[in-house]
């Protein structure tokens, strides 16, 4: 084409159409891109300017509240404060700590755990400090302009009022670490508090809220410009209140008599419900120390405590149950039909019995006589239960045992639970072969011993199906209805004669010098021997006996004996039954003794001075098989004739009945009728109102039991 055509009136008309038609094509494209960013992607962009520009800010929901039966607060919350730091990168984040240095002290293990939280959450403020205090909050504000990046805000901080008298209890919390948000806390955020032990950990998704999120404002390097007012906050929701049968006055009392430097537990409960009145430990430890964050060296002291302050010996230790496992041993003679509460055994106590080569000791060496099934429990004769157990057979005791729950874990809602140690059917046939033992190792099991040891809480739980006829009650500490895990199957008249035959430990037996004027109390002592240690004092009791409130288990270790555990126990029921004010102070442990001669009721087991006759003495030449386990001023029985006329008792105070001469030995008539005890002497029992509370609107969900704790079939009568 030549130059004249090229510009050709229809040519140019041409070109400037084509040249129009590009341009709309481009303008059409830039106008459906911006139409695609600014309409349909608005929003992620959006987003994304804002997350340039704002920063998120965690806001930790306050844990629940932890409530006693009335209402009184266990654990709680209080306002703290919490240092953190946000930075680009890692090498700004230690940047930034070197600044800090003069202020906060970090060792290189902290500074590693920094620095290991923002690798964690880069985008999200790291914590620095999780519990600051006041006098570092101010100077950090002091400097605030050199630390760009700082972020500090207020937090709920979790508080035990009652420290450590609350401590195996309700356990304690502390931050989740990198592991476990890699496994059990996948969904939680770094810094989250979670429960460690106790309550705080079994309800631990009922406690932990939801966190909220506030934004702060940073420029282009990363520095805060804005904290408040950046964006709308998202407000936390706290968690659920806990509300437990726990009677926060009676806990407090236990732990305020409980003997200072003992290593032991007590434990109480409603035998009727299962609710865990109190739960005590000795030694314990301070629950506030793990808030914030432990010191490693506390850390290391607590582990390396030869007293394991850090062990809830309600739950988590096993010792023998001695002679309150004779309970057990007569429920299974009375289920199989092999005596009845007004059966002797063919040999009488005279200091204990031989069998075979061996003289197996009783704990009086005087001698108890000839018994039947209610004296001796009463007397707690050692003789006249090796030859029940002989009777069991040992298949019978540990088939029987099972059946009662002794081989599986109570099922209480706390983590930890430790099953007690007792022997299955073939147990003795794997370890010692079939020949390899004999059927004395029903000796030993008849009075507790052996391979026998058994947790406070799940002896508090036989104790209470004695005490309520025969109902095995799931222990539980959270309120609400608990189902039973089992049954004790004895007639009503059985459960009858074993509350008379714990009420007479009491009253004329073992315990007779916590015998209370004002409030009838069955209980039964024992005294566990644990080789190369003192042994260990072991009491349960439960009042008032013909329709108990309250059952209290109480293990002391070195106590000696088991009438030294006793006057604690029956101090902690005589508390709860009658109330605060019928006590004494802290500390003045009161005995009360039985008035002699006069204190004495025709059908019972006459108490009389001067020596006791018939009672033979133990044989010459003998090694004791096992150490005396009790005070030696227990008595052996009488003969006697009729019991004078019964006088009004007498209930004076007198020091512990430990060291009484021939004098003073009490005893039962052999051949007597069961003991009863005459209630109509004693004033009305005043009883406290009731102390449960109801659920909270929304349940808290009752964990099921674990999967062992069903008590299998009692097994078929065996005669």
């Amino acid at each position: 084409m030549s130059d004249r055509q090229a510009f050709h009136p229809f040519v140019l008309a041409l070109r400037g159409t084509v040249a129009r038609n590009a341009l709309g094509v481009v303008f059409l494209l830039l106008a459906a891109a911006f139409f695609r960013l600014q309409v349909l992607q608005g929003d992620r962009y959006r987003m994304k300017s804002e997350s340039n520009r704002l920063r998120p800010v965690p806001l930790p929901a306050a844990r629940g509240l932890i409530l006693d039966r009335h209402g009184a607060v266990i654990a709680e919350n209080v306002p703290g404060y919490s240092v953190s730091l946000l930075a680009d990168d890692e090498d700004s984040l230690r940047a930034m700590l070197r600044r800090l240095e003069p202020i906060v002290r970090l060792d290189s293990a902290a500074t590693e755990r920094v620095v290991g939280r923002f690798a964690a959450a880069p985008y999200q403020p790291t914590v620095l400090v999780k519990d600051a205090s006041f006098a570092l909050v101010s100077k950090l504000e002091e400097h605030r302009t050199e630390l760009p990046g700082l972020v500090i805000q207020t937090e709920p901080k979790r508080v035990y009022p009652d420290s450590s008298i609350v401590a195996h209890l309700v356990g304690y919390v502390s931050e989740v670490t990198q592991p476990e948000l890699e496994g059990a806390y996948s969904g939680r955020r770094p810094g989250t508090i979670i429960g460690r032990e106790g309550l705080e950990r079994q309800y631990d998704s009922t406690l932990t809220g939801a966190d909220g999120v506030r934004f702060v404002e940073v420029d282009a390097l990363g520095r805060v410009v804005r904290e408040q007012g950046a964006a709308n906050t998202l407000q936390e929701v706290p968690g659920r209140v806990l509300r437990t049968t726990i009677d926060l006055g009676l806990q407090r009392y236990v732990a305020s008599i409980f003997p200072p430097g003992k290593r032991g537990a007590i434990v109480a409960m409603d035998p009727w419900t299962g609710d865990i009145l109190a739960l005590y430990s000795s030694p314990a430890y301070d629950p506030n120390a793990f808030v914030g964050g432990i010191a490693p060296s506390l850390w290391d002291t607590l582990n390396s405590d030869p007293n394991h302050p850090l062990l809830d010996r309600v739950i988590a230790a096993r010792y023998p149950p001695a002679s309150t496992f004779k309970l057990a041993t007569s429920v299974m003679a009375l289920r199989d039909g092999l005596v009845t509460f007004a059966s002797h055994m063919p040999q009488p106590c005279r200091g204990g019995f031989q069998y075979g080569t061996r003289f197996f000791q009783c704990w009086d060496p005087r001698g108890h006589g000839s018994l039947n099934l209610s004296q001796a429990i009463a007397n707690s004769c050692d003789t006249y239960f090796y030859q029940l157990g002989l009777r069991l057979t040992v298949k019978a005791i540990l088939e029987g045992g099972a059946a009662l729950g002794f081989g599986m874990r109570s099922g209480i809602d706390l983590p930890g639970e430790v099953r007690p140690a007792f022997p299955d059917s073939n147990y003795y046939d794997r370890v010692y072969g079939r020949n390899g033992w004999t059927q004395a190792v029903a000796l030993n099991l008849a009075i507790g011993q052996g391979e026998n040891a058994q947790t406070p809480i799940n002896m508090v739980r036989f104790y209470a199906a004695l005490a309520n006829g025969g109902h095995m009650v799931r222990p539980h500490i959270l309120a609400g209805d608990f189902p039973s895990t089992g049954a004790v199957d004895l007639p009503d008249t059985t459960f009858l004669a074993i509350r008379q035959a714990l009420i007479a430990v009491v009253e004329q037996g073992t315990a007779r010098a916590v015998r209370l004027a004002s409030l009838q109390l069955a209980g039964k002592t024992g005294t566990a021997q644990i080789p190369e240690s003192p042994n260990t004092g072991w009491f349960i009791g439960f009042a008032p006996a013909d329709r108990p409130q309250i059952v209290v288990a109480g293990v002391i270790e070195g106590a000696g004996h088991g009438t030294a555990v006793a006057p604690y126990v029956a101090r902690i029921i005589e508390r709860y039954v009658l109330g605060p004010d019928t006590t004494a102070p802290p500390g003045a442990i009161r005995a009360v003794r039985l008035a002699m001669p006069e204190d004495t009721v025709r059908g019972t087991s006459p108490v009389a001075t001067g020596p006791a006759r018939g009672a033979a003495p133990a044989p010459a030449g003998r090694a004791r098989a096992d150490t005396a386990r009790r005070p030696a001023a227990r008595a052996g029985p009488v003969r006697a004739a009729a019991p004078p006329a019964p006088a009004p008792r007498a209930v004076t105070p007198a020091a512990p009945d430990t060291a009484r001469g021939p004098a003073a030995r009490a005893g039962p008539v052999p051949g007597a009728a069961p003991a009863r005890v005459d209630t109509t002497r004693r004033p009305a029992v005043r009883v406290n109102p009731a102390r449960r509370v109801t659920a909270p609107a929304k349940p808290v969900p009752i964990p099921p039991p674990p999967p062992e704790d069903t008590v299998p079939p009692r097994p078929g009568a065996r005669r």
